[in-house]
């Protein structure tokens, strides 16, 4: 197993060369700032359906009223993705360009959603009262016109690249207005951008018959229906745990490519739920709350069998210490406490356990009659109520919660019982040295004076100490000190992490630290990939372990803006989070 690890962190490197692959990275960020969307429009969708579950019944005009802010936010996420992503895009770009050169990326954005309108809409001309209208097919517009999004968006960025790098511009003289000018130098690649989109949809339109996004959806249905099948939700999830497990953020790398097909498949099972049908998709948007059930490893239970089950101090201490955070998905204190990252006896329940969950849960909903998740919850909700709320609160979700708790738990448990055992060994052992250790010196401090330095030293802390129980005037601060506040005093700093989980509960230790010692320092946290509107405003950037891969990309942008970058290993990073005035403590020696 040893030498599995080994080989593993050999090549490390290559699968975080893969996670920071511009496309993937556009994709995931691009689909993260529209998150908002998936969430705020869930809400009004329960309000609208699920009182009726319990009999209760709303008025129509605020079920239709519900219905409709759902869809004229749901309804257009393609449109807004399309847009979103080109913006992460060109910012990637941007670091790739000549200097001087660079995109404009407000720009870059409208231009990607006028060209998803174009591969992903029809549009056509109906009567109405005897008048002839122009109607959008909206059907596209949202999950299912995703991949024209993503496809928009990179040709819309590599067009004005090659205008850009080339001068393909229009120029204006030097008198008139940047923002003028700016528009004018626009012109071309956007021109560019929405006439290659427009060529793609009228080729697509005249051979195949239908639109863009369709055709994708058709060419790549075989590749989806097989992965909605027992091996493929196995090998999705098993891939997703086995990136996370030698360091390197799976999800990232796994779910931007299966996000369009989860959405469109979660919203077809919300269709047929609402027209009184069993939603029967398995591979949707919130299979994650069962495939990665208390955080990618599937680790809910896992900080309560530390407590129960285990023996050793560390492996207490981190069950403690982790059971909140993991109970909403922050799984990091356990995965770099533990350590579960690129531990040998971790890695088969870290990969098997998900596979598990989520082949129980297809058996669930293939032959035992509980529904496919419909109503999209936070990633963060706990998993047995987010699992219980997206299947229609059915009593059925509840069993299949306990099942899985249980396996979970029977998958763990002799893993964690083997790696306790070696702790317990090596504590006793570190315990034996230690007292060693310490009858050695209290025989020498028994038979030897006190050295010269001691007794200063307790003759300091003496005087010290009667100084102490006086009250004196204010003394200025010894110039080390104050030199040390100075370089954290009035510092913003901003935390970020893949999904603002860890992050904030760094930040939020900060803060607690610049309190407790006086210092003024504000702290947020945000996810990465959201950083770039913000960044500049900040004087340190804290990267979490796992968006370290990410580091080379963000010191090009601090070192740019001005910025301290830092990034604390794994443990580093948990230990800062649990210890205030550590935090503030490691901030200063880590500021130049």
């Amino acid at each position: 197993m040893d030498a599995i690890v080994k080989m593993l962190e050999k090549h490390q490197p290559f699968f975080e060369k893969i996670s920071r692959n511009v496309y993937l990275q556009a994709i995931k960020d691009g689909f993260l700032g529209c998150m908002p969307i998936v969430l705020t429009s869930s809400i009004f969708l329960l309000i609208a359906t699920l009182p009726g579950v319990v009999g209760i019944t709303l008025p129509q005009p605020l079920i239709d009223w519900c219905n409709k802010l759902y869809n004229f936010t749901m309804g257009v996420m393609g449109i807004m993705v399309a847009g979103t992503t080109a913006k992460n895009f060109t910012a990637s770009m941007n670091r790739r360009m000549p200097a001087g050169k660079v995109l404009n990326d407000g720009s870059t954005m409208v231009a990607a959603q006028c060209s998803m309108l174009l591969l992903a809409v029809t549009q056509f001309t109906t009567k109405l009262d005897g008048s002839e209208l122009s109607v959008f097919d909206c059907t596209s517009m949202g999950t299912r016109g995703l991949f024209s999004a993503y496809i928009a968006a990179f040709i819309t960025v590599w067009v004005y690249k090659f205008c850009v790098s080339r001068d393909l511009t229009i120029k204006l003289p030097k008198e008139v207005p940047g923002a003028i000018a700016q528009n004018f130098r626009d012109i071309i690649p956007f021109g560019g951008a929405v006439i290659i989109c427009g060529i793609i949809d009228v080729v697509v339109r005249n051979l195949m018959g239908v639109p863009f996004s369709e055709l994708l959806i058709k060419l790549l249905s075989p590749l989806f229906t097989a992965a909605e099948t027992y091996p493929g939700l196995i090998l999705i999830q098993a891939a997703t745990a086995f990136f996370w497990f030698i360091g390197v953020h799976g999800p990232s790398i796994v779910q931007p490519g299966i996000d369009p097909i989860r959405l469109a498949n979660q919203a077809e099972n919300l269709q047929v739920l609402l027209a009184g049908g069993h939603p029967a998709h398995s591979l949707t948007f919130n299979m994650s709350l069962v495939g990665e059930f208390g955080g990618t490893g599937a680790t809910f239970i896992v900080p309560l069998l530390l407590i129960l089950f285990m023996k050793s101090k560390q492996l207490k201490a981190v069950g403690k210490a982790s059971i909140v955070p993991v109970a909403f998905a922050v799984n990091e204190p356990l995965l770099f406490g533990a350590p579960m990252i690129l531990n040998p006896y971790m890695l088969i329940p870290f990969v098997a356990a998900g596979c598990v969950n989520v082949s129980v849960a297809k058996f669930f909903i293939d032959n035992v009659g509980m529904n496919g998740f419909s109503f999209v919850v936070p990633w963060a909700t706990p998993a047995p109520i987010g699992i219980f709320i997206t299947t229609n609160f059915q009593l059925i979700a509840l069993v299949f919660v306990a099942i899985i708790i249980l396996l979970d738990a029977i998958i763990y448990l002799p893993f964690l019982k083997a790696y306790d055992k070696l702790l317990c060994d090596q504590e006793a052992e570190r315990a034996a040295e230690l007292g060693l250790e310490s009858n050695g010196a209290a025989t020498i401090a028994a038979n030897a004076p006190a050295p010269a330095v001691e007794q200063t030293a307790a003759s300091v802390e003496a005087t010290v100490a009667a100084t102490d129980s006086e009250p004196v005037a204010d003394q200025p601060e010894p110039a080390a000190e104050a030199s040390a506040k100075k370089d954290v005093d009035g510092l913003k700093v901003l935390v970020l992490c893949a999904g603002a989980g860890t992050s904030a509960m760094l930040a939020n230790a900060i803060k607690e630290g610049a309190a407790q010692t006086g210092e003024n320092i504000a702290s947020s946290a945000g996810a990465y990939g959201q950083h770039t509107a913000i960044m500049d405003q900040y004087d340190v950037i804290v990267l979490a372990p796992q968006v370290r891969s990410y580091y080379n990309d963000m010191k090009a942008d601090t070192d740019r803006l001005g910025i301290k970058l830092l990034a604390p290993r794994g443990k580093e990073y948990i230990d800062l989070t649990r210890d205030p005035a550590g935090a503030i403590k490691w901030l200063r020696e880590n500021l130049d």
